[in-house]
């Protein structure tokens, strides 16, 4: 018989500990050959993000989030390190921040322009410094 054996950093069971009845946990599992010294291979980032993430603009595990005071609605995504969005409350990733957004707001929008990072700054000012 098989055996599965999960190891967690002590910081990951410390945030399981303290998280409250409404926050959402993703834990990502990857299976490997058995040896701890093998490399993973890198993910490499696609989509809309993948642009951003490349060149260093948005990095994986980025918390995003928006407010929008009139609808009194507010959304938090993380990054995922393949360049995707996984929304508080949803299972899935969303591929595209204006995917993300319409996931939370139940409207088409756009999510380039409604989801900050932790500096304040929009991913659409991101990519407009991407570009410049």
């Amino acid at each position: 018989m098989a055996t599965l054996s999960i190891h967690f950093d002590p910081a990951v069971i410390a945030r399981l500990t303290s998280a409250g009845g409404d926050d959402t946990i993703h834990v990502t599992l990857s299976l490997g050959a058995g040896s701890a010294t093998q490399a993973a291979a890198p993910i490499v980032p696609h989509g809309p993000l993948a642009a951003l993430m490349q060149a260093g603009l948005l990095k994986p595990d980025t918390v995003l989030t928006f407010h929008q005071r009139r609808a009194n609605r507010t959304g938090r995504a993380v990054v995922t390190s393949d360049g995707q969005l996984i929304v508080d409350g949803h299972s899935s990733p969303f591929p595209s921040p204006s995917k993300a957004a319409e996931a939370v707001t139940g409207n088409v929008i756009n999510g380039w322009t409604l989801w900050h990072t932790p500096d304040g700054s929009t991913l659409d000012q991101l990519r407009q410094k991407y570009t410049e």
